[in-house]
């Protein structure tokens, strides 16, 4: 026995001098920030507002008009729904998803994908004006560059369109098979933003699982050879992409229920955020559950929750590993993350 225990306290010895390994990712727990009122679901693109509140698009399947939800930045509290309308016919679509403010006229503009058109929206009553055109697309999620030009990512035609500050007729600016796909979920641009010195666009590909990235130079930006354009791999259901102070990239996996964090410079992944933890009592996912669109404000990261049943929306063959979770969800939510990176070993 008194051999058993110095062997024990020796190998507790020896252990206590190896050194420690952090683990691979500590993902910080996404909680929920939000829940959508009655008569909206399915929460797509996601905005911080000049007033620092928070702007959500529903793409409502099942419903029959198009909602932006608003939020109070801080503490998730419902302010409004704005009822989407126009004077013209026909009016907007349930269908919403991208939405941001313009940077320098700060409209509030919103992908209106069931009608093809980007819309100028009243951030107070709804009131809605197209402002881009595009001729027979698959809008998805949109950006700006520091001119003022507004850029939209159209999944179905795997083409970048461009049009100015005052909006109008868009122009296709890239046009390229990467930016297609047959995977599924079947959609492929969608989230885009620009690094901070604009010289790239980085694009998420969401059936390809991929992220792209476009050079850019001059001005207004003009984009550079495809050659370079492949950047990383295997984000499962890449969907939203954000660029935060330092480069960073930070993507919504849809299909792996994450948020995934790259190295600007060569791809790697140097965090995972969130996770999904099932159907709770009043039916709203806890964690992330086909996260789609995220925002920072602040010390945080706020992620929209599709919980969309792609297999009941776009037919059998386009079901998801996240389809039977999502049709059991009757409640959605917006979930928030501490946006702290923790330190990583061997990171640079």
């Amino acid at each position: 026995m008194t051999m058993l225990i110095r062997t024990t306290v020796l190998a507790l010895l020896v252990l206590g001098l190896l050194p420690v390994t952090a683990q691979a990712w500590i993902r910080n727990p996404a909680t929920t920030f939000a829940k959508l009122p009655p008569g909206t679901a399915h929460p797509e693109g996601i905005a911080v507002g000049p007033d620092g509140d928070l702007y959500v698009a529903n793409f409502d399947v099942g419903g029959s008009a198009g909602h932006v939800v608003v939020f109070d930045g801080k503490s998730g509290r419902l302010l409004r729904t704005l009822t989407l309308t126009t004077a013209a016919n026909p009016q907007p679509s349930n269908f919403l998803l991208g939405l941001d403010f313009h940077p320098t006229t700060h409209q509030l503009l919103v992908i209106d994908f069931g009608r093809g058109n980007v819309l100028s929206v009243n951030q107070f009553t709804g009131d809605s004006t197209v402002f881009m055109t595009v001729p027979g697309s698959g809008l998805n999620a949109l950006t700006f560059d520091t001119d003022g030009n507004v850029y939209v990512s159209d999944s179905a035609q795997g083409i970048i369109w461009r049009t100015g500050s005052g909006g109008g007729v868009a122009s296709a600016w890239v046009t390229d098979p990467l930016l297609m796909t047959t995977g599924v979920p079947p959609f492929g641009a969608n989230g885009l933003a620009f690094n901070r010195s604009q010289t790239a666009l980085f694009v998420a590909n969401t059936g390809n699982d991929t992220v792209v990235k476009i050079p850019v130079s001059g001005s207004p930006p003009s984009p550079g050879p495809v050659a370079p354009f492949v950047f990383v791999n295997s984000i499962n259901g890449a969907d939203g992409l954000i660029i935060d102070v330092q480069d960073r990239i930070w993507v919504a996996a849809n299909q792996s229920d994450e948020i995934v964090v790259l190295d600007p410079t060569n791809g790697r992944v140097i965090a995972k955020l969130g996770d999904f933890g099932g159907i709770g009592p009043d039916g709203a996912p806890n964690g992330l559950l086909f996260p789609a669109s995220l925002v920072l404000h602040g010390n945080f990261l706020f992620v929209t929750n599709l919980s969309l049943d792609l297999g009941a929306a776009l037919g059998a063959s386009n079901r998801t590993v996240d389809s039977p979770w999502a049709a059991q969800v009757t409640t959605h939510t917006i979930s928030r993350i501490n946006a702290h990176l923790p330190p990583i070993q061997g990171l640079p």
